[in-house]
């Protein structure tokens, strides 16, 4: 037997599981079974503070998710972090990969439907995130191969969601890919969608309004916009270099900046050709980390820069001086976001991400100002949101199957598929 483990140190505990045995064979505590139809033998692990992700697949297979996986986080795109992977077993036993579940993370099957989730429902951003996801792959040279959205999880940013890729073992790594290889790819996608839709629609699962067919065809547009937004070339008069800061601007709006800019003068000298290249998302993201540490979502971080900003306003206005950014950024997170995060009671604070929470501590705020004719105060919307909102909302940490008893499904119509774990197959 052969095992391989990305990070000895942090996950030493797999190196006690009984790797040599067949997975459906394993009685470890934590182990959870994975309900639903599924390619190869699913079991979740839960231990302490972190919960594993265990798939038996052909050895083949299971070295080349694991190698894909690594270079897809390597390369800073979205995707469950690979743990570890067992091979040369045995008997012909088939090998193991490990990966770690992502926190947070939704299976489209509870957005879609509309039924469990308390706050709020963004089953109208699902194929945004997803178009979103494969544009990421497709710039960073990864051709997906069996995109879909049981391949896919999903996790709040602010009004928003962030799409990540759980399932690569068609995947392929190129330079680049070839305007071909990416309108198969999106093929694929529109096809395998209208599937998964169609199936949700079958089970009288989908949330009302929404065509399985139709909505699947709109992964197209999405994805043809975004790309073009991207790639694109512009092209405008010398004397109008603005232009360049414009479309810069565009880029960090979508999250997006341009590590670097290709300028063409035409040939007879009139105008330039803006082309950008080495696209990186994380803008906004990046920038916050480096102000507070804080590690969020993309439009989490746009939320809580325009928070930071907005205080920074609010602490000039009291001291008569300018204060500069990082000082503001520290004050702000001592005084508004981790004094907001500790007034959520310990048993209800690991419902939604500590970013996410505060988003949505900023959203209910804004309404009950609007109501009452004036702001309200931070600390009273707190107490307004965790007993009107969080509590009564589920659990978005881990998501399994004795989770959905609680969230209105009657048990015979609950979905096939267990929760967060509903696409790690």
């Amino acid at each position: 037997m052969r095992l391989q483990i990305a990070k000895p140190t942090e996950h030493s505990v797999v190196v006690d599981w009984p790797l040599v045995q067949r997975l459906d064979n394993w009685t470890i505590p934590g182990l959870q079974e994975v309900t639903g139809l599924h390619r190869h033998v699913v079991r979740l692990v839960e231990s302490g503070e972190i919960t594993y992700v265990v798939k038996e697949l052909p050895d083949l297979l299971a070295e080349r998710e694991w190698r894909l996986l690594r270079e897809l986080s390597d390369a800073g795109l979205p995707t469950a972090e690979v743990v570890g992977v067992v091979t040369e077993r045995e008997d012909d036993v088939d090998g193991l990969l490990i990966t770690r579940h992502i926190d947070y993370s939704l299976p489209y099957r509870v957005l879609l439907s509309g039924r469990g989730l308390q706050i709020p429902y963004l089953g109208e951003r699902v194929l945004d995130a997803l178009a979103g996801l494969l544009v990421r792959l497709h710039l960073a040279g990864f051709y997906w191969g069996d995109c879909s959205l049981s391949n896919t999880l999903f996790r709040r940013d602010a009004g928003a969601l962030s799409a990540y890729i759980i399932d690569m073992e068609t995947g392929e790594r190129h330079p680049t890919l070839s305007d071909g290889q990416r309108k198969l790819d999106l093929t694929i996608a529109t096809e395998n969608v209208a599937g998964d839709l169609e199936d949700l629609y079958a089970g009288g699962r989908l949330a009302e309004g929404i065509d399985p067919i139709a909505t699947a065809l709109e992964i197209n547009t999405t994805y043809q916009t975004l790309w073009t937004e991207l790639t694109g070339a512009d092209e405008f008069d010398v004397n109008e270099t603005f232009r360049i800061d414009h479309r810069l601007q565009r880029l960090h709006d979508l999250g997006f900046d341009a590590a670097e800019l290709e300028l063409y003068t035409t040939a007879d000298g009139s105008k330039l050709r803006l082309i950008p290249r080495v696209v990186e998302h994380g803008f906004h993201g990046q920038r916050l980390k480096t102000l507070t540490g804080l590690e969020t979502g993309e439009n989490q971080a746009r939320r809580l820069l325009n928070d930071i900003s907005r205080y920074r306003a609010v602490l000039e206005r009291q001291s008569g001086r300018k204060v500069p950014e990082p000082v503001a950024a520290t004050r702000w997170l001592d005084e508004r976001f981790e004094p907001t995060i500790d007034g959520v009671p310990p048993d209800l604070v690991g419902k939604l991400e500590p970013a996410e929470l505060y988003h949505q501590v900023l959203e209910h705020l804004w309404f009950l100002s609007e109501a009452a004719g004036g702001d309200v105060g931070l600390g009273e919307a707190v107490t307004s949101y965790v007993r009107d909102v969080l509590t009564p909302a589920p659990d978005e940490l881990r998501r399994d199957d004795d989770t959905w008893k609680d969230d209105g499904w009657p048990d015979d119509d609950r979905p096939d598929d267990g929760g967060a774990a509903e696409a790690e197959q």
